[in-house]
């Protein structure tokens, strides 16, 4: 894990995800060293990931007073009951139909949660972080936020995008990737982690993405993708196509045989 300081006020905690076929997944965690700090979302949910360890290093769990999960997908809670734990003092910033989620796997403390749908703000002593839906999402309860003190968007998977290695994975620019090849990767995203985009009423889509372009964050924080700074033209216009991306077609059992037969050491007839 890779910690990234993008600003005074943000670190990301960089991680990654080699998915075969796709590249690179970022998964990006964030402090927001609010007056009340703030942990946006908490990591994979593997083994050895060293979240809390590296969280520990650029704030005091202790000092938390807020976690936002955008959603309780398995790349988001890695180290959520476990923050919870480290940070007595904290609340967990999510929605009802997330606690429904979460709760059929593990009880959800309800007096440490928070609840708060898209459109309502959230004080946290210098700032407010306004909560709204992202454009395209996997989760029916993602929520990010907008914080107007930074002029940053917490987006979620929205905007996620492989990269074609760890290091740019986890870097602390999207700008270290070639612009035409983000936008491809980023349409393969929307394609893999938003499928229903292409079957949607577009003009009710777009009408998203116009809130979106109105909001005009300077920074863009996705959980997966590389911090992007100055993009949001862009990365609106790529918004604006993703209904007529191509469908992503997975790989059949023949491609998995062909791949796992790749992973076999070769026979003594072969070294």
């Amino acid at each position: 894990m890779r910690i990234n300081r993008i600003e005074r006020d943000i670190t990301a905690l960089a991680d990654e995800l080699e998915v075969p076929g796709i590249g690179h997944l970022p998964v990006n965690a964030y402090v927001l060293h609010a007056a009340e700090p703030v942990v946006v979302d908490t990591g994979l949910s593997l083994p050895g990931r060293g979240f809390i360890e590296a969280l520990s290093s650029v704030v005091d769990p202790a000092d938390v007073k807020w976690i936002w999960l955008t959603h309780p997908d398995r790349d988001h809670t890695g180290s959520l009951f476990d923050l919870l734990d480290a940070a007595p003092n904290a609340r967990l910033v999510t929605t009802f139909l997330a606690v429904g989620i979460m709760s059929c796997a593990r009880p959800v403390p309800l007096n440490r949660v928070f609840l708060l749908n898209p459109g309502q703000s959230l004080d946290v002593g210098d700032r407010r972080l306004t909560a709204f839906r992202p454009p395209l999402f996997d989760n029916p309860s993602t929520v990010g936020f907008y914080d107007e003190s930074s002029n940053s968007c917490f987006s979620s998977d929205c905007f996620g995008a492989p990269m074609p290695s760890a290091e740019l994975a986890t870097a602390d620019d999207v700008g270290y990737a070639p612009g035409a090849a983000v936008r491809a990767a980023q349409h393969l995203w929307a394609a893999v982690d938003s499928p229903w985009v292409r079957i949607v009423d577009e003009g009710k889509f777009l009408a998203t993405v116009s809130e979106f372009r109105a909001m005009d964050p300077q920074r863009i924080l996705s959980t997966h993708l590389p911090p992007a700074e100055g993009r949001t033209p862009e990365y609106v216009e790529m918004l604006a196509t993703a209904p007529s991306t191509d469908p992503f077609v997975g790989p059949d059992q023949a491609a998995l045989e062909q791949m796992l037969a790749s992973f076999e050491p070769p026979t003594s007839s072969e070294v």
